[in-house]
C-alpha cells in the first residue's frame, strides 16, 4: 500500500477538455480522481451527478473517489456504484444509521467513506470507524473549490488518527480543502495519509505535471 496518496479533483478541472485534463492528471502520477457530488441543498452548490464518474470511468482506470455531500445518499448510492465509483464516501450529517449505509456501500462492491462537516465533532464518527475504508476529514466547510484551509482542523485530523491507530485500522485518512505544499506538512504531520487537491493540479500555474511534482515533493521531503 502506498503510505500518501494523492487524489485530483475534477472540481477545478476544465471541464471542455475533461477527458484529457484526467489523462494528464494520471499521467503526472496522481492515485485516484476525486469528484464531489452537491445537492444544492446540504451544501449550498450544485454540482455532479452519475454521468460524470461514468465520464471519468471511460477516461480513466484510477480508482474513482466519489463524496457525496447529499441528502438521502443511499437514493443516489446505486446509481453511483453503477457509474463506475471505487469509493463512497458519505457524511454523519445525512446518514441516520451510517453503519447501515456504510454496509451497503461495501455490499455493492465499493470502498466505503464517511466523513462530517469540520464543526461536527469526531466523537459521531466514532461508530462508523470500525467499517470504514476511507475517513475523510474536511479542512473547509464544504461546497466550493478555491476555500482557505481551516488551520482548527489540524486538531480533528490528529484525533482520528488516534482512533484509527487504537482500532487497528487500515483506513485511508483522507483531508480535502485547501490542500496545498504549504498545508500537506501539518497535515502529513497530524496523520493522513490520502490528500484530495483541486486548485494546486487543476490550476497551478506551471500545469497540471507541476502542481503534482510540488505536491509529491512537499509530501516525500
Amino acid at each position: 500500500m502506498k503510505p500518501f496518496i494523492i487524489a485530483a479533483s475534477i472540481l477545478s478541472a476544465d471541464f471542455t477538455r475533461l477527458g484529457g485534463q484526467i489523462a494528464e492528471a494520471e499521467s503526472a502520477g496522481v492515485d485516484w480522481i476525486h469528484v464531489d457530488v452537491m445537492d444544492g441543498h446540504f451544501v449550498p452548490n450544485l454540482t455532479m451527478g452519475p454521468f460524470i464518474v461514468e465520464a471519468c470511468r471511460r477516461a480513466t482506470k484510477l480508482p474513482i473517489d466519489v463524496h457525496l455531500m447529499v441528502e438521502q445518499p443511499e437514493t443516489l448510492m446505486e446509481a453511483f456504484i453503477r457509474a463506475g465509483a471505487s469509493h463512497l464516501t458519505v457524511h454523519v450529517e445525512t446518514c441516520p444509521d451510517i453503519v447501515g449505509t456504510l454496509k451497503k456501500i461495501r455490499a455493492g462492491g465499493c470502498k466505503a467513506g464517511v466523513t462530517s462537516i469540520p464543526s461536527t465533532p469526531v466523537g459521531k464518527l466514532e461508530p462508523a470507524l470500525p467499517l470504514a475504508d476511507i475517513v475523510l476529514v474536511m479542512t473547509v466547510n464544504p461546497g466550493y473549490s478555491g476555500q482557505a484551509f481551516m488551520g482548527e482542523t489540524l486538531l480533528k485530523v490528529a484525533q482520528v488518527r488516534e482512533r484509527l491507530d487504537a482500532l487497528g485500522s487500515s483506513a485511508r485518512l483522507e483531508v480535502d480543502g485547501g490542500i496545498s505544499t504549504q498545508t500537506i506538512p501539518g497535515l502529513r504531520e497530524a496523520g493522513a495519509d490520502a490528500y484530495v487537491s483541486a486548485s494546486a493540479v487543476f490550476k497551478n500555474p506551471g500545469g497540471i505535471l507541476a502542481g503534482v511534482r510540488s505536491l509529491r515533493s512537499a509530501l516525500e521531503a
